[in-house]
């Protein structure tokens, strides 16, 4: 790949910055669909490599997890501005990623959001709350999703993990609610627009959040307690990445002192391990160096900001992103530990899948949800999901 060497002044308020970034002319990654939240920002960020070196990045959008992940397996893009499904669920090898087909996937983190503004929530239409006997939306839980209709996307585990542990901390599950199916994130928020459905998850930054806001059904974010230590216990024991947190951003919330929910980093840059270490060296250092040029650019994008960044995540950094980091003098030993710990959750779950292959059980999802979790207990890693 013809990379071209650039060196970029940014003219901030203080004194310039100056950062010598190697790219490629063209980038590619995916993201969620359009008007998502992953997607506006992925385009806000584009645009402000594209002024400031030239770099035409091109942002190819997912319906969901496994339409986000695919390109960046088969190598057609570099990278994806992917959620938890495509980072930590792909990893663990669960929900579609424990198909046959799949399996754990050796991914790496590059950056992610941590916003701290953004909630990642499950959103009721406010049209619903008249069927729970809650006019405008007063005193409406989590619970009162109790025979409503909650969307289910397929082929996006993230999007209905994330949903599953909503209604867990309600104390509800899936029984409990009519499940309605569509085919990718867009479309389950037209359903909550054309009245399908009565729920979707999504960031309360999202561009469907604030589009169905406006519309004639409106849209309301259920308070997650952060003292319901009972609910968040169910929460996490289906989604352990979730904390509670106040929304200052969003739909509905803008303007306002915030809504107390729940979140997660959302979008995380993520690629392959077998990724050009120096391609990925120089995305991790363009993320950061340029974060002036598409600060506040799109609703939530500031949690991309050096300050928020959590290296000790779930997934592991890439050996590229960790150089940057270590150049400025941001990766701890600790930091180091962890990563080294995670890469080694990845090699034992890989080889349990490998193991299994070669034995090519007939019942292949009972098979290998016993020999994962068997592969955790043995290299004292935790089991979740």
């Amino acid at each position: 790949m013809r990379l071209m060497t650039i060196t970029a002044f940014l003219g901030l308020a203080a004194a310039p910055v100056a950062a010598d970034v190697d790219l490629p002319k063209q980038l590619a990654w995916t993201a969620y669909g359009t008007g998502s939240a992953g997607y506006n920002q992925s385009v806000a960020i584009g645009a402000a490599l594209q002024e400031a070196t030239g770099v035409n990045l091109r942002v190819l959008p997912g319906k969901n997890d496994i339409a986000r992940t695919e390109p960046l397996r088969q190598g057609k893009v570099q990278f994806s501005a992917n959620g938890v499904g495509g980072s930590f669920m792909a990893q663990e090898g669960v929900f579609q990623f424990g198909a046959e087909n799949w399996g754990p996937q050796p991914v790496r983190v590059l950056a992610a959001n941590n916003g701290g503004t953004v909630g990642l929530a499950m959103a009721v239409a406010a049209e619903a709350c008249e069927k729970a006997g809650k006019p405008k939306c007063e005193g409406f839980t989590y619970a009162d999703l109790k025979g409503l209709r909650v969307s289910w996307v397929k082929g996006a585990p993230a999007l209905n993990v994330n949903n599953e542990a909503y209604l867990a901390y309600g104390g509800l599950t899936w029984d409990d609610v009519e499940r309605v199916e569509f085919g990718g994130f867009g479309d389950s928020w037209k359903g909550m627009i054309d009245g399908t459905t009565d729920a979707a998850f999504a960031s309360t930054n999202s561009g469907r959040a604030y589009e169905a806001a406006s519309g004639p059904r409106g849209v309301f974010w259920p308070p997650i307690d952060p003292n319901n230590t009972e609910g968040l216990d169910r929460m996490t024991a289906i989604a352990p990445f979730f904390s509670p947190m106040t929304a200052k951003v969003g739909a509905t919330i803008d303007g306002t002192d915030g809504t107390p929910t729940a979140g997660y980093a959302y979008p995380v840059l993520m690629t392959y391990a077998e990724q050009d270490a120096e391609l990925t060296y120089n995305m991790t250092k363009a993320m950061h160096e340029f974060f002036e040029a598409y600060k506040d650019k799109a609703p939530g994008i500031n949690g991309w900001a050096l300050d928020k960044q959590n290296f000790q995540w779930v997934a592991p950094y890439h050996d590229g992103a960790i150089r940057y980091y270590k150049e400025i003098g941001k990766w701890s030993d600790a930091d180091q530990a962890h990563n080294d710990n995670l890469v080694a959750r990845q090699a034992a779950l890989m080889k349990a899948w490998e193991e299994l292959k070669a034995e090519n059980p007939e019942n292949w999802e009972e098979a290998w949800d016993a020999k994962r979790r068997e592969a955790l207990k043995a290299g004292g890693f935790a089991a979740v999901f």
